[in-house]
């Protein structure tokens, strides 16, 4: 049923991208370090694809800054600190 759906796959992307981008915000609000930066970084990358798919330049320039910032700490925190 799942892949005879007539929706196209950016419907899947974003669903899976929020869903992702909810469950690192509660790992980042109990202190769950670096699972949920890593979270933010796949879910922020994945929105990143779908605004790409939709040639959506607000959240095309939204998800690079953010994939970027969590990308920089993320590599700053464990491998440069």
């Amino acid at each position: 049923m799942f892949l005879t759906s007539s929706k196209p796959i950016d419907y899947y992307l974003k669903w899976i991208a929020t869903g992702i981008l909810i469950i690192a915000s509660a790992l980042n609000s109990l202190g769950y370090y670096p699972i949920g930066p890593i979270l933010y970084l796949v879910g922020g990358l994945i929105w990143l694809i779908v605004s790409c798919m939709w040639k959506e330049w607000s959240l095309i320039i939204t998800n690079i800054t953010l994939a970027s910032i969590n990308a920089v700490g993320l590599t700053y925190v464990l491998f440069l600190k």
